[in-house]
């Protein structure tokens, strides 16, 4: 009972899985590589609006489960993310990823950070470990701490 820890993974990156739900027929790898046409990044943007719709699908669910004097959404951090900048290209830097739930009130909400350009994604990674009380110097490349 020290920690408790959940990763899932919708599956590799890599994977030639389809995702009907979203209202697109192609493969989540083929569709990452949309070659900055406008269908493509259209193929690619449905999966992705259905990805981040489970997201908040599970989020609201965290939210109407009792934890004490809150919601376990309240007491919980869910980081969401991506393994690819732009997938089109394997870019690696200005990796989006999304935060929700306020970890026992250690992480405010209503944030959005944009970070710079060369911001390596474990900046952002490194600063979450700190705020759940993680002492790490480094994660990945990262060069240090963002603000969240």
């Amino acid at each position: 009972e020290i920690t408790r820890v959940a990763t899932l993974k919708l599956g590799r990156d890599t994977s030639d899985r389809v995702f009907p739900e979203s209202g697109s027929t192609a493969s989540f790898h083929s569709a990452s590589h949309h070659g900055e046409t406008p269908s493509g990044i259209e193929e690619f943007a449905k999966i992705n609006r259905y990805h981040i719709s489970m997201v908040a699908y599970f989020a609201n669910k965290l939210k109407t489960i009792d934890d004490g004097e809150c919601n376990l959404l309240d007491n919980s951090l869910v980081l969401y993310g991506s393994g690819m900048g732009n997938s089109n290209v394997h870019g690696h830097r200005r990796v989006p990823f999304l935060l929700t739930g306020h970890a026992a009130g250690t992480v405010k909400g209503n944030t959005h950070v944009r970070a710079k350009e060369e911001t390596p994604q474990g900046n952002g990674l490194l600063t979450v470990m700190h705020k759940l009380g993680v002492d790490v110097e480094n994660v990945g490349d990262s060069t240090g701490q963002i603000t969240i």
